[in-house]
């Protein structure tokens, strides 16, 4: 830490996300510490199949491409990288992370793997209850693809007293990346619930990056944001008591305002009272937000309680597989012969003998997202639709067909359509469930650059 403030910035809020800003933020931010969210609960049971197939494969698709730009300037500018890009294999990231340094001649950088969040060889034995069944895994699942356990904060501590430059995990609950600098830098208790709340707070308001600063808050004439084709990301600059400013580099695209802070506080939580994690229960009810200056608010007056004594589980399971087709049709009557064309498949899925166990028919533009409340009573009958026809099958098979019936409607449909496409995709499905944390163990492995 440069000075009595801890100054953190996000660099991405999801696994596709942009790095422009977080090459900005990199270079004018005067970070300490940059941290990179990128894991969704399918995408690491995606990254375990990867895995499966390729023992040196699993960690995030975009780890490379991403560390290849910001390694150098992180390094000059001494700003400590933690990522749970590892995804599936923390340690094949870490070697990967290794090779692009060597090629920027990083020869003293010090990497570091978190492991032990994949559970898949005791989650069997443990044997917990699903949330959504209420079943024990084993009346519930036939087999599974991946197990993994959300780690805290308390995971990465030891990676960052080893001095790494850069901290690659596999799971770990998305505001404790950003609580582990706070405990680390500040010598927090690990059962100071009130500090670690309040570093929730600031973490949680920091994980999904431009969406604080504006980022699916805009909405014209209504929320309008400026510079949206250029959003920053955030900045978070922290004090020892666990208060903080949420702000972004001046020029950045965006806003930082109470609003945008507002929203972002009760993105996807339940009981604001309860917000759990693997580092404490924290306490969203007690939080303030006050506008300090243009595009500066101030955190106050989050709060905690003592963590839960279970860690959740993502468990990743094969579902089947999803056929698709889709279609266009434009100009006078599209509808109409939209409707047609999916009339057609049906009869011809019924015809050939199709079986799926369960099967949509969308006009994309007229009721693919709300379905049959919105038919008609929308303003005016629009100029163009695309029928969208997709399918839950049990084999790839069964899926491939739902897509060549669509094609056919080329000159086996109604007039005028065009731009058919077909698809089929593997369903990767998860469920959750909570285990003892006393099962979990967490290890640290460090390598430097030129370390045999």
């Amino acid at each position: 830490m440069k000075n009595d403030t801890l100054v953190i910035g996000t660099g991405a809020g999801y696994a596709g996300d942009r790095v422009e800003p977080a090459i900005e933020l990199a270079k004018h931010g005067n970070l300490d510490y940059i941290v990179f969210e990128c894991l969704a609960e399918r995408t690491i049971a995606l990254a375990q199949l990867r895995k499966l197939r390729d023992p040196s494969a699993g960690y995030d698709s975009l780890l490379a491409y991403r560390l290849d730009k910001i390694l150098p300037v992180c390094y000059q500018n001494k700003i400590k990288i933690i990522t749970n890009m590892g995804a599936a294999n923390p340690l094949a990231a870490l070697e990967k992370t290794r090779e692009i340094a060597r090629k920027h001649g990083l020869d003293k950088m010090k990497i570091a793997a978190v492991i032990g969040d994949d559970v898949s060889g005791i989650i069997g034995e443990i044997n917990p209850c699903l949330v959504e069944t209420g079943q024990k895994l084993n009346q519930s699942l036939g087999s599974f693809v991946s197990a993994n356990a959300y780690l805290g904060a308390e995971s990465i501590i030891p990676a960052l007293e080893t001095g790494a430059d850069v901290v690659i995990t596999g799971r770990v609950a998305d505001p404790s990346l950003f609580l582990a600098p706070m405990i680390y830098e500040f010598g927090w208790s690990l059962d100071n619930w009130t500090l670690l709340g309040k570093g929730t707070v600031i973490g949680h308001l920091m994980e999904c990056a431009g969406q604080v600063t504006g980022g699916y808050y805009a909405e014209p004439g209504k929320k309008d944001v400026p510079g949206l084709g250029r959003l920053g990301f955030p900045i978070a600059c922290i004090a020892g008591n666990g208060d903080g400013i949420i702000t972004k580099l001046p020029g950045a695209g965006g806003i930082v305002n109470v609003s945008t802070c507002k929203e972002q506080l009760l993105y996807e939580i339940g009981d604001p009272a309860a917000y759990l994690t693997p580092d404490v229960t924290a306490d969203f009810t007690k939080v303030g937000f006050k506008q300090i200056g243009p595009d500066k608010v101030l955190v106050t007056g989050g709060d905690g309680r003592r963590r839960p004594p279970t860690l959740k589980v993502s468990i990743g399971y094969h579902q089947g597989y999803i056929g698709e087709g889709e279609i266009s049709y434009a100009g006078s009557g599209a509808v109409e012969r939209g409707r047609l064309a999916a009339q057609i498949v049906k009869e011809r899925l019924e015809a050939v003998g199709a079986t799926y166990r369960e099967i949509r028919y969308d006009l994309i533009g007229v009721d693919a997202l709300h379905g049959a409340v919105a038919d008609g009573k929308a303003s005016g009958k629009p100029y163009e639709v695309r029928l969208r026809v997709a399918a839950k099958t049990d084999t790839r098979e069964e899926a491939i067909l739902i897509g060549n019936e669509v094609e056919t409607l080329y000159t086996n449909g109604p007039a005028g359509g065009g731009g058919a496409r077909k698809h089929v995709s593997e369903i990767i499905a998860i469920v959750s469930a909570f285990i003892p944390r006393e099962s979990v163990a967490s290890r640290v492995v460090v390598k430097e650059v030129n370390e045999g």
